[in-house]
């Protein structure tokens, strides 16, 4: 079967099925994406740039639907150049709704099936807008939410099955959404992340490595901000510091921002909490080890004793998954989207977004009694395997999915 994957920062959520397609030999695959800089075996790269982009000066409220027309015919136009030179035609098109990157393909191919990734749908409550009470919203906020959700109901129609990760993601949408729509994580290889009571890993500035038999206590984000309490877990850090002499934290991510509210800070939110809380805070062991490799990441997992998940009500990471399939000890924020994944008591700890002495007393008493929690790494990475495995429970609905869209002849194997 010849799959195209469209999504402008390759591979996206496509990583796990398009490694396993790839690896079976039988299948011509191909990925539309805007990055230049990333070769995946077997995986036929196609780059397109935007048609349009929105500048500083165009009107707000369209700013969102000016990009996702741009980025589409843009992805457009490169397929269309790409079957006029080469004759290339897709059996199926998988690909990513929220920057318009589908809009426009059944103008090129009308017969082609598509299926949509349906990622977040705006609204002013229950969700990222309105959460924080540190970041209210202004009066038109209602209008710009509004505003952004242009695109993704242009692109409900035009798609012919939309594909949403949790519940919770899929119950941001309009109910006339949900029957157009598959519900399925990406998945997890929890096959590959296991624990290892064996791992290490050496930081510069300490004479020897970090082994499982130290007080390691992790924070995973792909940037320290707000909307994953990244300001939280900096007010719980005296606390956690002063009751655990001997721990040591590690805080993995960038210094940007990819959701919500920007820090007005120079050094960014990161500067800024580091100006709020000064000499309260043991600098020498909170290490700052910006964006790792993800070899390097799952090892740090596998050492820690305590593994904080924080988040706003918005999508779940990754991270959280795979550090519960690696049998992490999570205390994570007590939100509608995590509640999804991880059970008090059960699977991990649930502590209030708002309270920092919640959660350092949490982590703390952790640290303190890790015999006490110990059945929690166990469970969630059963949990993870029994709802998330990518082998055994999400790739066979994927397959199941696209075959259900394509003849019978041309259907994946599994």
């Amino acid at each position: 079967m010849k799959l195209l994957f469209v999504h402008q920062n390759m591979p996206g959520q496509y990583r796990e099925i398009l490694a396993w397609l790839a690896a079976r030999g039988t299948h011509d695959l191909a990925f539309l994406t805007q990055r230049r800089d990333v070769q995946l075996n077997g995986v036929k790269t196609i780059t397109y740039r935007a048609h349009q982009q929105a500048t500083k000066d165009s009107y707000g409220l369209s700013k969102d639907w000016e990009n996702a027309a741009g980025a589409g015919l843009g992805a457009a136009l490169a397929l269309r150049e790409l079957h006029r030179s080469e004759g290339y035609k897709p059996d199926i098109i998988i690909g990513h709704t929220g920057w318009g990157e589908l809009l426009f393909m059944k103008e090129i191919f009308p017969d082609v099936p598509v299926i949509g990734f349906f990622e977040y749908f705006y609204r002013t409550s229950g969700g990222l807008v309105g959460f924080d009470p540190e970041s209210p919203p202004n009066d038109q906020a209602g209008f710009f939410a509004k505003a952004r959700n242009t695109v993704p109901y242009a692109s409900i129609e035009s798609v012919d099955l939309g594909h949403v990760p949790t519940a919770w993601q899929r119950d941001r949408f309009p109910a006339s959404f949900h029957d157009r729509m598959y519900l399925c994580h990406d998945g997890i290889r929890t096959d590959r992340l296991l624990p290892d009571p064996a791992a290490s890993i050496g930081l510069g500035r300490l004479g020897q490595p970090l082994t499982r038999d130290d007080e390691v206590v992790t924070y995973v984000a792909r940037n320290m901000e707000r909307a994953r309490g990244f300001h939280i877990m900096m007010r719980a850090l005296p606390r956690i510091l002063a009751e655990r002499p001997k721990a040591r934290v590690l805080m993995i991510g960038g210094n940007e921002t990819s959701y919500g509210t920007e820090s007005k800070h120079p050094g960014g939110l990161r500067g800024e909490m580091e100006e709020e809380l000064g000499s309260n805070i043991d600098w020498s062991r909170v290490h700052f080890l910006g964006k790792v490799p993800y070899d390097d990441l799952c090892r740090i997992i596998r050492i820690s004793r305590c593994h904080i998940y924080l988040t706003m009500p918005f999508v779940l990471s990754w991270s959280l998954l795979e550090s519960m399939s690696m049998q992490a000890t999570v205390v994570a924020a007590d939100v509608d989207p995590v509640r999804e994944a991880v059970t008090h008591g059960e699977t991990g700890m649930l502590v209030d977004f708002f309270n920092p002495q919640a959660l350092a007393d949490q982590v703390v008493d952790v640290l303190a009694r890790p015999g006490d929690y110990a059945h929690l790494g166990p469970n969630a990475r059963a949990h993870v395997v029994e709802h998330y495995d990518f082998l055994n429970r999400c790739l066979p609905e994927h397959i199941a999915q696209i075959n259900s869209l394509v003849p019978a002849a041309k259907r994946i194997e599994m």
